[in-house]
């Protein structure tokens, strides 16, 4: 099975696809156990699927989403995306970690959450189980009971989970240079919902990665946009893009993304710093997943941080308080801290070091507004975790907290990831900020 990492605070979800019958009435009872999963940890993109050689691709424009949210109190970003014919709104988790958009369902749906909107209605328009799109989703063979539909299930490694078909359907997308487009993709269904330990009121995920099923993928086959995507988080939200135009690139600190790493936009050889020394923590493999509020180390890397930050803070004024469960680790002070710039003062940056080449470093910088929250009692709480406990293994994930005041890019293209700080109230180069 593949690990696909998508925003359930910061949670792993194991997707796994298989064929089932959806008809106008269907029962689900014990289909959960009894349906094929398959490994996908290999899984390649079909080459019927590309269609980039036969659409010349516009490197003149974007598309763009307003994002919504924080990371704390909230936990969660989300981006407005208009489906169907009239175009209805939905409020979508935009996820770097997995490929499969999904919404929940009206098929009619047997189990959904809580959601802002009402349940988005099918067309009769199907994926096909033969379809490119779904054999993207499987590795090596697969079996087609039912041949005119591709269903799926999501399954999250805490106990929710998403099972539905794919479908067809207009989405209503602005273009940096004014162009309102109304193009038909191909997304999730999904009519039965299992909630997890926390599952932000949302309508569904926005899947934007690498795989030929996702969004970003679906647009560049047809000649809308190129394989690049980006966002720039802040605490009140930000804004997601879709294309080359919203960056000068000569001005994009850049690191190679993993080429071990067919699923995830990852990088490797990281080394850890502190106070912008080296901790002696090399060799890092590093995820950039905007599907997790949170950050999230390795055991050995995460004891250091934590070692290093005790040792520095004596002397301070701020002690740990064991008493504030919101996050592992929370300091207080002498009264109750407002926000961030409250405390900044009394810690150090943080740091991911890249090397690529002999003698070629990037530095991604985590300054204490990237790496800390104010929780409501008015601690200063650590928001990276210990990514080992919670079933990480070894895997560093460089979530939302860490992201935000930076344009962060991940070039498919290239087979880059880069970043530069930013104003992500409004994306440069834009006049068409609306939504």
């Amino acid at each position: 099975m593949i690990l696909l990492l998508e925003r359930k605070m910061g949670e792993i979800k194991v997707i796994m696809m298989m064929m089932v019958l959806l008809g106008i009435a269907f029962s689900v009872e014990g289909s959960r156990d009894q349906l094929q999963k398959w490994c996908k940890w290999k899984s390649r993109v079909s080459k019927e699927a590309s269609s980039s050689e036969a659409n010349p691709v516009s490197s003149y424009s974007s598309v763009l989403f307003k994002l919504y949210g924080n990371v704390y109190p909230d936990g969660f970003y989300f981006a407005q995306v208009n489906v169907g014919q009239p175009p209805k709104p939905y409020f979508l988790d935009p996820d770097t970690g997995s490929d499969l958009t999904w919404l929940q369902c009206d098929a009619p749906c047997v189990h959904c959450t809580e959601a802002p909107h009402p349940l988005y209605r099918p067309t009769n328009d199907l994926v096909v189980c033969r379809d490119p799109l779904c054999a993207s989703l499987h590795s090596g063979a697969y079996e087609c009971p039912n041949p005119e539909q591709c269903d799926y299930e999501v399954e999250y490694a805490d106990g929710g989970s998403s099972l539905g078909v794919l479908v067809n359907d207009v989405f209503s997308l602005n273009l940096t240079t004014g162009i309102r487009l109304g193009l038909r993709l191909a997304f999730g269904c999904g009519y039965d919902q299992l909630p997890d330990v926390y599952t932000p009121p949302l309508d569904g995920v926005l899947g934007l990665g690498k795989g030929n099923s996702s969004i970003v993928s679906q647009l560049h086959n047809q000649g809308i946009v190129r394989n690049i995507i980006g966002h720039c988080l802040n605490a009140t939200g930000g804004f997601l893009f879709i294309g080359d135009d919203l960056y000068d690139a000569s001005q994009v600190n850049w690191t190679p993304m993993s080429r071990d790493s067919t699923k995830h936009y990852s990088v490797s050889s990281a080394e850890l710093t502190f106070g912008g020394k080296g901790v002696g923590i090399k060799n890092l493999d590093v995820i950039f997943d905007s599907g997790s509020s949170y950050s999230y180390l390795n055991s050995q890397a995460y004891r250091a941080i934590i070692s290093l930050v005790e040792k520095d803070l004596k002397g301070k004024p701020l002690k740990a308080d064991r008493g504030d469960r919101t996050l592992p680790e929370c300091w207080k002070g002498r009264k109750p801290f407002k926000s961030v710039h409250d405390v900044r003062k009394y810690f150090k940056p943080l740091g991911l070091s890249f090397h690529h080449g002999q003698r070629v470093r990037t530095q991604f910088e985590i300054p204490p507004d990237a790496y800390l929250i104010i929780s409501s009692k008015g601690n200063a709480c650590l928001g990276i975790l210990n990514g080992t406990e919670i079933g990480r293994q070894n895997d560093n994930i460089i979530g939302d907290i860490s992201m935000q005041d930076k344009m962060v890019i991940y070039d498919n293209e290239k087979g880059a990831i880069g970043w530069s700080p930013a104003d992500c109230n409004r994306p440069p180069k834009s006049n068409t900020f609306i939504m």
